[in-house]
């Protein structure tokens, strides 16, 4: 792990950083608010923090006895169940390293992120959305070397071998009894978690935080939002997302307040359970609240009692800030990555103000600065990457010394690949990535900016912009759009002559349009590009086969 020891030292003088673990604040709450509930979801289940406590220490136990030590990682790949709370706190009483996986991962790579963290015991459903995971576990077991123990989930199908599952554990174990030595031996600058980024880029990296991180992190997201143990959290996104779990499941739990799961996000059930649970806020990514803004605008229930929304993954438009507000939500952008958690955000009283211009000002306690490719500061008003420094910032990628040394520097700066731009109030704005440049005949594009003319379009619901290699230009633009049901066809000539119609400069018109059924997002919202790189490369280079074939015809 890297942490740099002058802002260590800075930090604990600070008390932004302090001996206190999550297992600590979790002891603490289950004290001063074992009633209150903790977690509902759309299951029909209800815990309190008494009988989240209750359940984790009899799986607490069964781990000890599976052999579980400080250190050791615990894996799971689950949905938006109640079930991952009650195995993150049980990891917290071992000292286990806390890792949640995606649902996306499938056969090699599931394999290759249980051998990268050299995971000890993972838990799965047995079935979910069409997968067998049960089967698919199983033969991945051969192949990962650490892995002694699986443990499955059987929520909605029996599990077909002799793998125990959660629910016997829960039933069966209580008597193993739970042994606290381990909560002496955690330090609070200790390993607690491996969060795994989305890889648009392509490439899958293991972000370890530690409990010093993570508690920061939320404990002064709540001072800023103003947040307390009266407030509930409506969250939807993915619980192994930065997003679902710093947000969803620690926020809430250092204040002894209430979150509430939906499973599977589906826009009229949210607002049925928002209303039903009285939720007072939440967080996301953007398509979340615009399937929710679209519902109410076509009749639905309004939310009387949600009063803002954080969105992540992508710039707000100002048309839906000000859409959000006439339903009485304020609608707030948030800015950060996996490895420096939303740390820059748009202030609820703010957001009308601001109107989707800006991703708002760094929160107390984090440093920003905009740098250029040598990593000099550059002037307010001038295009560069981010670069944060603070109590958040995480401690290095998993068993890979190489990205963490390019990406995170001796003086703890992260350097974040995406381009902004600050103003003289220290407000950020969000461009795009620094791979999200096209260099047309040397001139730099901002895809950000091609992305918000063609979104504009009446016939697009989504879209997305990307670079396409050009022999002569270097390269030119590639725009990936998702029609309106309805609307059958839309050609290049068509979306240029809207372009031309709304005076948009012509430099910023695509060259290429390719009709797709989805922009490939990950779970935050932010599109993966290298899918659409490489489905432009395949469509290309058919194109180029067939050209050959009728030259050769001919």
């Amino acid at each position: 792990m890297k942490i740099n020891r002058h802002q260590k030292d800075l930090y604990e003088e600070l008390n932004f950083w302090g001996k206190e673990t999550l297992l600590d604040y979790w002891n603490m709450n289950v004290v001063e608010n074992g009633s209150r509930e903790y977690v509902v979801d759309d299951l029909g289940n209800r815990f309190s923090y008494r009988e989240i406590n209750r359940q984790a220490d009899i799986l607490a136990g069964y781990l000890q006895k599976a052999g579980t030590v400080c250190g050791d990682v615990v894996s799971f790949q689950l949905p938006v169940w109640s079930e991952f709370v009650i195995i993150t706190i049980a990891c917290l009483k071992v000292g286990a390293v806390i890792n949640p996986i995606g649902m996306c991962y499938r056969g090699k790579e599931l394999e290759y992120l249980l051998n990268l963290s050299q995971t000890k015991i993972f838990f799965c459903p047995t079935w979910h959305h069409k997968t067998n995971y049960e089967m698919m576990i199983q033969r991945a077991v051969k192949n990962c070397n650490k892995l002694r123990h699986v443990i499955v989930l059987d929520n909605w199908k029996k599990k077909s071998g002799k793998t125990i599952t959660l629910r016997e554990i829960l039933r069966d174990h209580s008597g193993l009894g739970y042994k606290s030595e381990n909560e002496r031996k955690i330090d609070s600058n200790d390993l607690a978690v491996i969060l795994y980024t989305s890889g648009t880029t392509g490439g899958i990296k293991g972000v370890m935080l530690t409990h010093n991180n993570i508690i920061f992190s939320e404990k002064y997201f709540n001072k800023a939002l103003r947040v307390t143990k009266d407030d509930i959290i409506f969250m939807p996104a993915p619980l192994n997302h930065a997003t679902g779990f710093h947000h969803g499941i620690i926020a809430p739990m250092l204040i002894g307040a209430k979150v509430v799961l939906q499973s599977k996000f589906e826009s009229d059930k949210a607002i049925q359970l928002i209303n039903r649970e009285q939720c007072t806020y939440s967080m996301g990514s953007t398509p979340f609240i615009y399937d929710i803004l679209n519902e109410i605008k076509n009749g639905a229930e309004r939310l009387e009692t949600l009063k803002f929304y954080l969105c992540g993954g992508a710039p707000i438009p100002g048309d839906m800030v000000k859409c959000a507000d006439q339903y009485g939500i304020q609608l707030c952008e948030v800015y950060g990555s996996t490895e420096s958690v939303p740390h820059v955000f748009v202030r609820p009283a703010e957001t009308l103000a601001l109107n989707g211009s800006t991703s708002g000002r760094p929160m107390e306690g984090i440093e920003v600065r905009i740098v250029d490719e040598n990593r000099q500061d550059v002037a307010p008003g001038t295009i560069g990457e981010e670069a944060s420094r603070g109590p958040n910032v995480f401690v290095g990628y998993l068993n890979d010394p190489a990205a963490t040394e390019k990406d995170l520097d001796d003086d703890g700066w992260f350097y974040s690949g995406d381009l902004c731009v600050a103003d003289e109030l220290g407000n950020i704005k969000v461009i795009g990535r620094k791979k999200d440049i096209i260099v047309r005949g040397g001139e730099n594009l901002n895809t950000n900016y091609i992305s918000e003319y063609v979104s504009k379009h009446p016939d697009i619901i989504d879209q997305a912009v990307i670079a396409m290699p050009d022999e002569r230009l270097g390269e030119r633009i590639c725009a990936f759009v998702v029609l309106k049901k309805g609307k059958e066809r839309l050609d290049l000539k068509q979306l240029q002559r809207y372009m031309q119609k709304k005076n948009i400069p012509k430099r910023y018109w695509p060259e290429r349009l390719e009709m797709i059924d989805a922009i490939p997002r990950t779970d935050s919202g932010k599109v993966k590009k290298n899918i659409l790189r490489d489905d432009l490369k395949k469509r290309m280079q058919a194109l180029e086969e067939l050209d050959c074939k009728s030259r050769n015809l001919a």
